[in-house]
């Protein structure tokens, strides 16, 4: 899998002094439309490897980072580059609005 999982514990490190713009998809196991996006979030891991860190993270299983980022609905998914927040959406979104979104971060 091309995905990276992140978690409370890696998350500065890895999601926000990452070097490549990243996405990160908030799930959790029990979520439907959760599992509807996997498929997708897998697809743009694999396109944009090298060029996106694209991840997932459990919200239930890592409650900080998902009360830092105000996480109230799954699946949200944050758009992070240089460190911040520039953008996110929440619900199942499609895969040409993600590319859309991802091209103008790479």
């Amino acid at each position: 899998m091309a995905e990276f999982t992140f978690t409370d514990t890696n998350f500065d490190a890895e999601a926000l002094k990452s070097s490549i713009p990243v996405l990160v998809d908030c799930y959790a196991v029990w979520c439907g439309p959760c599992k509807m996006m996997a498929p997708t979030i897998e697809e743009l891991a694999e396109e944009y490897m090298g060029k996106v860190l694209v991840g997932k993270i459990d919200v239930d299983e890592n409650p900080a980072v998902a009360e830092k980022y105000g996480i109230q609905s799954i699946p949200t998914l944050l758009f992070i580059k240089n460190g911040e927040v520039i953008d996110r959406v929440v619900g199942i979104q499609s895969k040409d609005k993600l590319l859309d979104k991802l091209d103008t971060l790479v």
